[in-house]
């Protein structure tokens, strides 16, 4: 199709906003892709932390011991896990909330506001907290189970028990983030005109009828958004078990495998290595998101 020559005008205007972003871009690049750039080259390297052995290239050989490392294939299958039973579990509660919320009632903006204490408070008091209350002999979620409701005959370990461990953390995750979950999916309800809804009334669509061809496909770019979002944080998550459990291996993710292994252990060119593997892992779950919101669009 032919183009019309750009005018003068709009050609000032190109390079006006050329130099506007330029620091920007600057920034971004020192920021962000020179830390990404060198994590990547120290990953072909033996660097160790605190030495003055002379640091040489080893090739792949740092990838290809991860695949026959035991402790990196639990912290990837832990990772995986945490991160589709979180994410589940918080985009469904999180809808149900956004949808409550949404709806007029008395003290709606009271609950709104309560909605949101478990994300506000910081991950490592909510770890500690957790902790304390899972623990077998003196905490309330068994005391709450075995003495007051009688739902179980014994005390659980829950974060003891390496069976138990992974599912206690993500119920820990669940609490504090589906409010975050129901916020961006309550931004994405707002913007959605009632007009459509009061149409729907007349030509007596059922509630279930509005919600499954109106509400849902409405929301979906603001429900991908959300997705995106908890994903990657889901997927990097560092905070949350490592003050559970420290790097046990139950319980052990990538992040945590990561900073072990660079820190810890000193091993610094094998740290960058899961890292980058982290980064690739991220970059496939940008792009499988971006790819669903274009076959939506």
């Amino acid at each position: 199709m032919f183009e019309a020559p750009q005018s003068a005008e709009g050609r000032r205007r190109e390079r006006l906003g050329w130099i506007l972003t330029a620091p920007t871009i600057i920034i971004i690049c020192i920021v962000a892709l020179y830390p990404v750039v060198r994590t990547f080259l120290l990953s072909f390297t033996n660097a160790r932390l605190s030495t003055t052995r002379a640091v040489s290239f080893v090739g792949i050989s740092n990838y290809t011991d991860l695949l026959t490392d035991r402790i990196f294939l639990q912290a990837t299958w832990n990772t995986g896990v945490f991160t589709v039973f979180s994410v589940f579990f918080e985009t469904i509660l999180g809808l149900i909330i956004a949808l409550t919320i949404h709806s007029n009632f008395k003290g709606r903006g009271v609950v709104r506001t309560a909605m949101l204490i478990p994300w506000a408070i910081p991950t490592v008091v909510s770890a500690r907290m957790w902790a304390w209350m899972y623990n077998d002999v003196f905490g309330v979620i068994n005391d709450l189970l075995v003495t007051r409701l009688g739902l179980l005959d014994r005390k659980l370990a829950w974060v003891a028990d390496p069976v138990l461990t992974l599912p206690s953390l993500i119920a820990i995750d669940v609490w504090k983030t589906t409010p975050f979950m129901a916020l961006l999916l309550l931004a994405g309800l707002q913007v959605i005109p009632d007009d459509i809804y009061e149409a729907a009334d007349i030509d007596g669509a059922s509630r279930w009828q509005q919600f499954w061809t109106m509400t849902l496909p409405l929301l979906r770019p603001a429900l991908m958004v959300a997705l995106i979002f908890r994903t990657l944080d889901a997927f990097r998550v560092f905070d949350l078990p490592f003050v559970v459990k420290g790097t046990a291996p139950e319980s052990i993710t990538l992040s945590i495998l990561a900073r072990q292994t660079m820190i810890d252990l000193a091993r610094l060119g094998q740290g960058a290595t899961i890292a980058v593997v982290i980064f690739v892992f991220l970059m496939i779950i940008v792009g499988v998101y971006t790819r669903l919101i274009q076959v939506e669009d």
